[in-house]
């Protein structure tokens, strides 16, 4: 049997939160780990959004156990999705709560068993993994747990090890893909997966504490670093206590939390005497030291006799005093306002969804599309689009627009169009969680596949006959894009600045130039051969009426043997989307 270690549904609760908050804190870091030199770095926005929408609920527990935190974390991370490190991070969580939820005390068996089972969940949901990426660092964190979680004597040691090896699997991620190594960085999604981790980590052991009393909200907690305290020994491996009580069982009113910058002897004797004297006058203990410094949480009626003991190691820093019963009262009255609007809110939103349904006639077949872009997206209304999620490069909608959309469309059988390769997961993760309808995704990649497929709807045909006819036709389209580097990289063989302008279609950057109708050239170049016989053009927001226009007249004119289609599209981002037929 496993070594049993203080771990309860409180600090999962808490270690969860300061995990999402962590990552919050670098998810810009994370984007510009993207390898792909285009404003698309989005893992760390995916990631962030996805355990975003799980944070909130958790911090919602006011009675923490593992079914309910475990709860929340499944599925407010699996309805929050976003892209596909988003999908995937939420198919890790899954696993992982799924192994706990029942826990009662949880053993480093456990936990290695959690982190086993959340990366056999995460395999399970993608198609064809990849090594090199959030999938390896999660596997190898498995098997570290795994070979460690009868042999380590604390959780403390168990945990720094486990991460410290995660950290190694990381920095291999290079040797694994090519790109990442042409590029000079580790795999994006790992990172993130790390950051999260050690996040928790970090929290649960005093390195860095939050105050999420009030809630879980984006950029609202903040963290306060106390020094490097890596290798600490502790005392306490349950965090701080953030239990919410009634006012009147609340016997110790005062939080208090203190450093100690060690100055006079202190000694794993002198530790225990110390601590000994805090639960003589509170509780809710949590000492954390190294050689240098001591990090103290306590719960007591008399702040002034902690800090005057602890004044005899050293001196102290970072001190913090709260009112428990005060920040309750305070609380217990938001939370009620709160919920109150919230409440009427959903009544109206129920109420003006149920007229809504009323009105319409359920169709046979209906059709959701990713879509950005004012002019793109009046391309797929005119297809018959009933739903138009906004998304794209920089905004992958999440699995909760997804069901969203298809709550909104009155249709036994809706295709979705996720126009773009990050949100397929996405939109097939809806599939799965949609019980009412049939759910038939078509994974187009981009928004000229989406409009081939669109356009290759037979009425007459069943679903599956359908679907094999639109994967048919958009995969006969040729996509190309035109857009700006974000940073100095080598990739392809290419050596590219920031501010480039490139051409990229599906088997990557064809063209970096100075300028964008350069670039769109030797794009269209690249992509146009003697078998081509359609050249449609989407221009953007960010190229003018008279530019278009210019250019329309140049392709007609060098590729007279091909069908030209001029269309705005008013896409951010990309100067110009181009397809070939």
């Amino acid at each position: 049997m496993g070594q049993k270690v203080n771990v309860d549904a409180k600090s999962l609760q808490y270690g969860f939160l300061a995990g999402a908050k962590r990552i919050e804190e670098k998810k810009e870091y994370i984007n510009e780990l993207n390898v792909f030199p285009v404003p698309d770095g989005d893992t760390g926005t995916n990631m962030t959004l996805t355990i975003t929408s799980a944070a909130k609920e958790v911090a919602n527990i006011t009675d923490p156990t593992f079914a309910n935190v475990t709860k929340a974390m499944s599925t407010g991370s699996l309805r929050g999705a976003r892209g596909n490190s988003g999908v995937i991070l939420s198919q890790l969580i899954r696993g992982f709560c799924k192994e706990l939820e029942n826990k009662q005390d949880v053993t480093m068996e456990d936990i290695a068993n959690a982190f086993n089972r959340a990366v056999a969940t995460a395999y399970k949901a993608v198609m064809k993994p990849k090594e090199g990426t959030i999938l390896t660092v999660a596997k190898g964190l498995a098997d570290k747990a795994s070979e460690l979680s009868t042999t380590k004597k604390s959780l403390l040691e168990f945990a720094t090890d486990v991460l410290a090896y995660g950290r190694e699997v990381l920095n291999q991620t290079p040797e694994m893909l090519p790109v990442l190594k042409e590029a000079g960085v580790v795999d994006s999604g790992g990172e993130g997966l790390m950051t999260i981790l050690e996040g928790a980590f970090d929290a649960l052991t005093g390195k860095v504490s939050y105050d999420f009393s009030n809630g879980y909200a984006a950029g609202a907690a903040e963290g306060k670093t106390a020094p490097d305290a890596s290798g600490l020994r502790t005392s306490n491996s349950v965090g701080i206590d953030r239990k919410e009580i009634d006012t009147s069982h609340i016997k110790y009113g005062y939080c208090t939390e203190f450093i100690i910058m060690l100055e006079n002897e202190y000694n794993k004797q002198i530790e225990d005497e110390f601590k000994s004297y805090l639960e003589s006058i509170g509780d809710s203990l949590v000492v954390v030291s190294d050689d240098e410094i001591c990090k103290v949480h306590v719960h007591t009626n008399h702040p002034g006799l902690a800090f005057e003991r602890a004044l005899t190691y050293g001196s102290l820093t970072s001190m913090k005093v709260d009112n428990m019963r005060e920040e309750h009262r305070e609380k217990v009255i938001m939370e009620a306002e709160k919920m109150a609007a919230e409440q009427a809110m959903e009544r109206a939103a129920e109420k003006a969804e149920a007229e809504e349904k009323k009105q319409d006639i359920r169709k046979e077949y209906g059709f959701i599309s990713v879509s950005v872009g004012e002019g793109m997206n009046d391309i797929f209304k005119d297809l018959g689009v009933d739903y138009l999620i906004e998304g794209g490069q920089t905004m992958n909608p999440s699995t909760e627009d997804m069901l969203n959309a298809i709550d909104h469309v009155n249709a036994d059988t809706i295709y979705i169009l996720p126009n773009n390769k990050n949100i397929i997961l996405a939109a097939n993760q809806a599939q799965s969680l949609t019980e009412d309808k049939t759910i038939i995704v078509v994974p187009s990649k981009t928004a000229p596949q989406g409009v081939a497929a669109l356009i290759a709807f037979d009425a007459n045909a069943d679903g599956e006959t359908n679907l094999a006819s639109m994967i048919e036709d958009m995969n006969n389209v040729k996509t190309g894009q035109v857009t700006y580097a974000v940073r100095d990289t080598s990739i392809d063989g290419k050596t590219i600045k920031s501010g480039d302008i490139m051409g990229i279609d599906d088997d990557g950057i064809q063209a970096v130039a100075a300028d964008v109708l350069t670039a769109t050239k030797e794009l269209l170049k690249k992509m146009v051969d003697e078998d081509s016989e359609l050249i449609s053009i989407y221009y953007g927001a960010d190229v003018s009426e008279e530019d278009a226009k210019q250019f329309e007249e140049y392709v007609e004119e060098t590729y007279e043997d091909c069908d030209v289609e001029f269309n705005y599209g008013g896409q951010p981002i990309y100067y110009y989307v181009v397809s070939v037929e």
